[in-house]
C-alpha cells in the first residue's frame, strides 16, 4: 500500500530497484543522481546497512513531495537552494546537512555536430543555436536550468539566448532533447553525458563564471528511520566516494 500511494502521489519519477525490507530507506534524489546513488545505495546495504529505495525526480518536484507530507526519510538535493527552501519551513533534520558532491556545467551537442565554441564573455553561442532551441532545464525552478542563467549573464549573453530557451523538466531530457537532434545545443551537469554516445561536450563552463554547484543531501525532519542519518553519513565515506569519482563527480569536503 505505501508503495502504491507512493507511485500515486509521485507522478512522472522513476522509482529505483525495490528491495525485499517492509520499511526501506526512502531516498528521495535528483534524477541526476541516479547512475551514482543507486550504485552507493547496494553498496551501503552490502556494508550491512537496511535496505534502501532511491525515488527520483527534478529537485523541485521531490522537494514539493517533501511539503505535502509524501513519507521521506533523505533528501538529496541538486542545488543548495532547494535544500534551504525546505530546511526554512522546518522539513529538514537541524544539523543533519551535508554537502556531498560538485560537478561541471557543459555545452553540449549532437555527436555528428560540427559546431565548435569558446566559452568567454560575449562568446556567439546565439549565432550558434541559430533557430534553435537551446535545451536547458527551467531557469526559474530547476537547479541545472538556475546554474546555466547564472552563467550566461556573467558572461553577457544570456539576452541573446533567452527567446530561444526550450525549458526542459530535468537534465536527462535536455541531454535526451539534444542526443535526437531536435536541439543544436544544450546545457546540462557534466555527469549526465558520461559514457552517451548520441551527445559530445563542445565545451565546459569556466568555474568562476558562477556560484558553485553543490550537490546537498540530509534527513528530512518526519523521519523516523535510524537509518537516515547513518546513510547520510555514507555518503561522504571512502567508498562512496570512490563511486561518484568514477562517475565523474567531485567530493566536497
Amino acid at each position: 500500500m505505501r508503495r502504491l500511494l507512493l507511485s500515486v502521489l509521485i507522478a512522472g519519477l522513476v522509482a529505483g530497484p525495490a528491495h525485499a525490507q517492509t520499511e526501506p530507506l526512502q531516498v528521495l534524489a535528483a534524477i541526476t543522481l541516479r547512475s551514482a546513488l543507486d550504485t552507493i545505495a547496494a553498496a551501503y546495504t552490502q556494508a550491512g546497512g537496511g535496505a534502501v529505495r532511491p525515488i527520483y525526480g527534478p529537485t523541485p518536484i521531490l522537494a514539493r513531495q517533501v511539503e505535502n507530507g509524501v513519507p521521506a526519510d533523505v533528501f538529496f538535493s541538486a542545488d543548495p537552494d532547494w535544500m534551504d527552501h525546505l530546511a526554512s519551513r522546518g522539513f529538514i533534520q537541524e544539523g543533519s546537512r551535508v554537502d556531498v558532491v560538485t560537478t561541471d556545467l557543459v555545452l553540449i551537442a549532437p555527436r555528428t555536430s560540427a559546431v565548435s565554441l569558446v566559452i568567454g564573455p560575449g562568446f556567439p553561442l546565439a549565432a550558434a543555436v541559430g533557430d534553435g532551441p537551446l535545451a536547458v532545464c527551467h531557469p526559474d525552478f530547476h537547479p541545472a536550468g538556475r546554474y546555466g542563467r547564472a552563467r550566461l549573464e556573467s558572461l553577457g549573453v544570456w539576452p541573446t539566448v533567452e527567446p530561444k530557451v526550450a525549458r526542459v523538466e530535468h537534465v536527462q531530457a535536455a541531454v535526451a532533447m539534444v542526443g535526437r537532434g531536435e536541439a543544436p545545443l544544450g546545457i546540462v551537469f557534466a555527469t549526465d553525458v558520461l559514457g552517451n554516445d548520441r551527445v559530445r561536450v563542445v565545451a565546459t563552463f569556466p568555474r568562476d563564471s558562477h556560484p558553485p554547484i553543490v550537490f546537498p543531501a540530509a534527513v528530512v525532519s518526519g523521519s523516523r528511520n535510524a537509518d537516515a542519518s547513518r546513510f547520510v553519513r555514507f555518503l561522504k565515506s571512502a567508498d562512496a566516494v570512490r563511486i561518484f569519482t568514477r562517475l565523474g563527480y567531485t567530493a566536497l569536503p
